[in-house]
């Protein structure tokens, strides 16, 4: 492989980080799935019920789910058939479609989030000490700006 510019101390940071974060996720997806909810279904609840009247466009929320809007639809589908979300029509304009949080996605969202937060803080949160949490922060902030 031609490392290009990179030291080999940055590529055993690339390997770290993206072993690390492989399994961070699986774990993290592991324990959301004995509360019979998948990471994805969780961060499309989250985002949602994050967003103002917990209503987000189709474009944003695939957007921020880095989904296509096939996938999109499909996780909507699945969650709708849980009573969680619904695709909505926007109302100001009636052209495009939005995914809207239901009251009992409101629900099962706050029941899922205690147990999410203590999965985040032993497997996460834990390790950071100091300023770690705003260097990372900064950091992905850098990558992310980089991505687009």
């Amino acid at each position: 492989m031609d490392s290009g510019d990179a030291s080999q101390q940055e590529w055993d940071a690339w390997q770290l980080y993206f072993e690390t974060t492989a399994r961070l996720t699986a774990r993290i997806e592991e324990r959301l799935k004995a509360h019979g909810c998948s990471l994805m279904d969780y961060q499309l609840l989250l985002l949602l019920y994050n967003a103002p009247d917990h209503r987000m466009r189709m474009g944003e929320l695939a957007q921020r789910l880095v989904f296509s809007p096939s996938r999109l639809s499909y996780q909507i589908g699945v969650l709708g058939k849980r009573g969680w979300v619904e695709r909505r029509r926007v109302e100001c304009d009636g052209r495009g479609w939005e995914a809207v949080l239901t009251a009992q996605g409101v629900r099962a969202f706050r029941e899922l989030r205690p147990a999410h937060a203590r999965d985040v803080q032993e497997l996460f949160f834990s390790a950071l000490h100091g300023d770690d949490a705003a260097r990372l922060a900064e950091l992905m902030r850098r990558v992310s700006g980089l991505l687009g």
